[in-house]
């Protein structure tokens, strides 16, 4: 039961590698490479998502074939949001879910606002508690 949707987010394209973007869009002007590439890139983007519920959080990758992952929020015990001198100017980062293991569960990397994911599951979590 996955809930109502707090937060959803896709990695950002451009403001994660905009020297990447500028290069694609120069490679479309050259040999039209770059459109294909941007193509790709933006499938990419748009099939990998985190979504925060009122129940889970969901970590869903692929064009393809798809590796879904859902974690109670109950059962998340800290997230680690890490940011880069120029993805902190850009806006983006990486956020780290680590749950009673060891070893952290998952990662998602170049997302936009990521203290915004974070905050968005302290909220869920907070929405658990007055239940």
């Amino acid at each position: 039961m996955a809930g109502t949707v707090i937060y959803e987010a896709h990695p950002a394209m451009f403001r994660a590698h905009p020297f990447w973007f500028v290069f694609c869009v120069l490679l479309i002007a050259a040999f039209g490479l770059g459109l294909l590439l941007l193509l790709y890139w933006y499938i990419k983007t748009k099939a990998t998502c985190l979504t925060v519920t009122e129940n889970e959080l969901m970590y869903e990758q692929g064009i393809l074939s798809k590796e879904r992952l859902s974690v109670s929020l109950r059962h998340i015990r800290s997230v680690q949001v890490n940011q880069s001198f120029l993805n902190r100017i850009l806006g983006v980062g990486e956020v780290i879910i680590a749950t009673a293991g060891d070893e952290p569960e998952f990662s998602v990397g170049e997302l936009p606002d990521p203290h915004e994911v974070r905050e968005a599951i302290s909220r869920a979590q907070a929405l658990r508690m007055d239940d």
